[in-house]
């Protein structure tokens, strides 16, 4: 892995460059559509092609249970099982500590779970986890690492930042005696809650490591968004300049925005697929919610700025048609439409800061965006 910075705004610390990867080089500020078992829902790969996405998020968990190691062993991994040709990065399966916290049990060594599937018992230790990744053949491997919700207690959020650093270490140790480093990057992930104190702690060590890259993990998972930003801007100057950095499920544009002015490298969120199945539409005017009544007889296309296939070829009032008559192709073209529009922006981003006018660039979106954006449509 080799990352290059080429460009950087004046006024923050937003930074333009290249990722370049064993599969293919991405430029970066970028955002990552959600394949989590190897597809994003209701879009196919050459739509992510057409759309010009350089790079996918897969899910170490998922893909551990189905198809499985054994199946993607035999088939040299990831990408030849999706025949696909570009980066993959596969998250380290410890978010569904959280999410599933009811089917996990956390332990010194690791985190023992039942499936989702059919409730078998499995135990995810942090150096079969690299072991698992290494067999899906992602790009990008994360940690296994412990995310605490909102809100927590600082005991409980000190735990698992504990606990966090005790996986790294082994993580580390066994991804230098196990990996091919050419292939495969491995990043450490910064916990500690919404406590300043632990998130300097957790990025302090997790530097002395020495890891190709590093993220920002625990944050977008309920926190107000007043301490996201706060703890994001403490976070991501801690962390090394010459390394990337990813910001962990966030995808709201006022957001990723905050976050790039901090020197966020990288992006990944299921909010614009899963909000698009819910109807609900980014545009160059905000959020919309394609369901409403005032779109029945508006025959206009969906975002006039946008030239992806969706707003090219149909109006607000047929997609509106679609959707309440329940057909599967309203979830195609809500997403394909979404996944432009996050294009588009990241790209406008990226612009900006090449440019020197990074700072129009966040203005005219945080009009667009403000800050009740996110709120139910």
């Amino acid at each position: 892995m080799k990352f290059i910075i080429t460009s950087r705004d004046g006024a923050t610390r937003a930074r333009a460059g290249t990722l370049e990867l064993y599969h293919g080089a991405v430029g970066t500020p970028f955002f990552m559509p959600v394949a989590t078992a190897g597809a994003v829902k209701a879009l196919a790969l050459r739509d992510l092609d057409e759309l010009g996405y350089e790079m996918v998020l897969a899910n170490t968990y998922h893909l551990y249970l189905r198809p499985g190691t054994e199946v993607l062993n035999a088939v040299g991994g990831l990408h030849g099982f999706m025949n696909y040709g570009r980066p993959v990065l596969t998250d380290s399966g410890g978010f569904q500590v959280f999410s599933l916290a009811d089917l996990c049990t956390v332990r010194d060594n690791g985190v023992e779970f039942r499936s989702h599937i059919d409730g078998s018992k499995h135990l995810f230790t942090p150096e079969r986890v690299i072991s698992i990744q290494g067999a899906i053949g992602s790009d990008v491997m994360m940690v296994l690492d412990q995310c605490t919700g909102y809100p927590a207690s600082e005991e409980e959020s000190r735990a698992a930042m504990n606990k966090t650093l005790d996986w790294a270490r082994r993580s580390i140790r066994h991804y230098r005696e196990s990996v091919d480093g050419e292939r495969q990057a491995l990043f450490g992930i910064v916990q500690g809650g919404v406590f300043p104190d632990q998130r300097r702690e957790c990025a302090s060590a997790l530097v002395e490591m020495d890891f190709p890259g590093y993220a920002v993990g625990g944050l977008s998972v309920g926190e107000p968004k007043e301490l996201y930003r706060e703890i994001t801007s403490l976070t991501a100057p801690l962390l090394p300049e010459d390394r990337p950095r990813y910001m962990m499920g966030v995808g709201s544009p006022r957001e990723i925005l905050h976050a790039v002015a901090e020197g966020i490298d990288m992006f990944d969120c299921v909010m614009p697929t899963r909000i698009a199945r819910n109807g609900t539409l980014y545009t160059s005017r905000g959020r919309i919610s394609i369901k409403a009544a005032a779109w029945e007889k508006d025959f206009s296309p969906l975002d006039e700025e946008c030239p992806c296939y969706v707003c090219r070829s149909f109006s607000k009032s047929y997609l509106r048609h679609l959707y309440r008559a329940g057909e599967i192709v309203a979830l195609v073209y809500n997403t394909h439409h979404n996944l432009a529009f996050m294009k588009r922006f990241m790209d406008d981003i990226r612009s900006g800061i090449i440019s020197g006018t990074f700072r129009d660039v966040r203005a005219k979106w945080e009009s667009v965006f403000p800050p009740d954006a996110d709120a139910p449509a």
